[in-house]
């Protein structure tokens, strides 16, 4: 359960004011279905962090659990810096139309936006972490959808209602606990 609950919460709090949970706002001003906008994040999500669990996985059976536990703690403490940092939108055009419909263009731009994001380095550094791999990606999975799915729905509104600098404070002392606990080699923490 801690394998489906951790990931979940650090992508849900790490993905507030994320590029992608701005995408998502733009996708929804502009496209204005919230249904095929949210099923094309889903999709793009599973696919994205699949790929990002299968990787996880790999290094971790790859570098052995000694080398392993140093990587993961560095990539959580980089984590929690790099939260620090705010995103904007890279491409304000990405919600546009064009010929993909609303769930394609929004597959196509969710899974672009997210290669390389903090949140799928996460889930690599998770699924090194943990060895249900599957649960890390649900898990992943569910904190994207909990951080987006109000975005979609409730547009701009709530974006100027949460203090994104205390959300991503929050998150990156998530992140730098986890670093020092996998560092001390505190397994039983997390």
């Amino acid at each position: 359960m801690e394998a489906f609950l951790v990931p979940a919460g650090i992508v849900a709090l790490g993905e507030m004011g994320d590029k992608t949970q701005l995408l998502a706002l733009v996708l929804a001003a502009t496209l204005r279905r919230p249904i095929p906008i949210l099923l094309g994040i889903l999709v793009a999500t599973l696919a994205n962090h699949a790929a990002a669990g299968a990787l996880g996985g790999w290094v971790a059976a790859l570098i052995g659990p000694q080398w392993l536990r140093w990587v993961i703690g560095a990539s959580f403490l980089a984590m929690a810096v790099w939260m620090l940092i705010p995103d904007k939108l890279d491409d304000p055009q990405a919600g546009q139309r064009g010929r993909l419909g609303v769930f394609g263009t929004t597959v196509v731009a969710f899974f672009l936006a997210e290669m390389g994001d903090k949140t799928q380095i996460a889930t690599v550094a998770l699924a090194a972490r943990y060895p249900d791999i599957v649960s890390v990606v649900m898990g992943t999975t569910l904190g994207m959808m909990l951080a987006n799915a109000p975005a979609v729905l409730l547009g701009d509104r709530m974006a100027h209602k949460l203090s994104m600098t205390w959300v991503h404070a929050i998150a990156a002392a998530i992140f730098a606990v986890l670093g020092v606990a996998t560092l001390m080699n505190v397994g039983q923490l997390f």
